[in-house]
């Protein structure tokens, strides 16, 4: 039986350094990225990838869809909405590490969620659903509580929720509203993929023990803690574990690692893979991410890191 998984979020203009200065325009975002990792990842065959957004009707928000399309994803889910635009994010890079410049107060995929009834029907097949703290932020406080009514019942109905904090304080009106989000989409997901250093800007966990036993103390039955080149942390109903990170001496580019992590480990346990080889795969695919620059990789160089 085919396995519907669906990305919840917003696709963005992006533009990366090259090694000669100039800028390359793409598309990307964390939730995209996710996306095409799990597309790549995954046998179409046995696993559809909805990618659950908004855009304009303007040229690049077409190209935007073209783009998604060529790539295997299922755009049927992606509203048009005239008056806005997608957004747009330039990266900078100060030796291999990044950071990042947005221009998306008025983007499409803030409205998302505007209309509870699309958005439900949107999820209605879906098995596996993917968000981010990014999402979250993005969205008014009214269209948030919208998101997280419709994501009760996709858990109620027996969906499966996959969330990572991805915490971007530009983006919240301070901390304990991001606290408050972050928190309340815990308590709906079955699998948390957290980043060790942004949850604790927003929680006192003190290390990345106390951060899974705090997730698992909210009802998540299967949390990764990522913690970057050091041991991610896995805890299950079987107990905790440290699986090491993929050295890697010649790294570019940390766009997007996190991103393809989590879609290598959510592709991995839609093909029923166990909690723990699922962080191997993620591991090799987040270290030939960091090789190269930009968000999204070719495909084949996504499979090729776990042939």
């Amino acid at each position: 039986m085919r396995q519907v998984f669906a990305s919840i979020g917003e696709a963005m203009v992006e533009f990366a350094p090259e090694a000669d200065g100039r800028f390359r325009r793409g598309f990307a975002g964390d939730t995209l990225n996710t996306a095409w990792a799990v597309r790549a990842l995954t046998d179409p065959d046995t696993v559809s990838v909805r990618y659950v957004s908004a855009c304009g009707s303007d040229p690049l928000s077409g190209q935007l869809v073209a783009f998604l399309d060529d790539a295997g994803i299922d755009t049927a889910h992606v509203r048009r909405i005239d008056a806005r635009r997608i957004g747009l994010y330039l990266i900078s890079l100060d030796g291999h590490e990044r950071s990042f410049h947005y221009w998306r107060e008025t983007s499409a995929a803030r409205l998302l969620a505007a209309d509870p009834d699309w958005l439900t029907a949107t999820l209605r097949d879906v098995d596996m659903a993917y968000l981010s703290g990014i999402t979250l932020a993005i969205l008014s406080p009214e269209h948030r509580d919208t998101l997280f009514d419709v994501l009760a019942g996709f858990r109620a109905r027996g969906g499966t929720l996959a969330f990572d904090g991805n915490v971007r304080l530009a983006l919240w009106r301070d901390r304990a509203e991001a606290a408050a989000a972050l928190e309340r989409a815990c308590r709906l997901a079955h699998i948390a993929l957290p980043t060790a250093d942004d949850e604790l800007l927003l929680f006192d966990d003190g290390d990345a023990v106390g951060t899974a036993r705090r997730l698992a103390g909210w009802g998540v039955r299967e949390v990764v803690v990522k913690r970057g080149p050091d041991p991610c942390l896995l805890m299950t109903a079987q107990g905790v574990e440290a699986i090491p990170a993929l050295p890697v001496a010649d790294a570019i580019d940390t766009s997007g690692a996190g991103d393809g992590f989590n879609g290598a480990y959510l592709a991995a346990r839609l093909a029923g893979h166990a909690p723990a080889g699922a962080v191997r795969r993620a591991h090799a695919v987040a270290a030939r991410v960091i090789r190269t620059r930009g968000a999204i990789l070719p495909m084949d160089l996504l499979r090729a890191a776990v042939a």
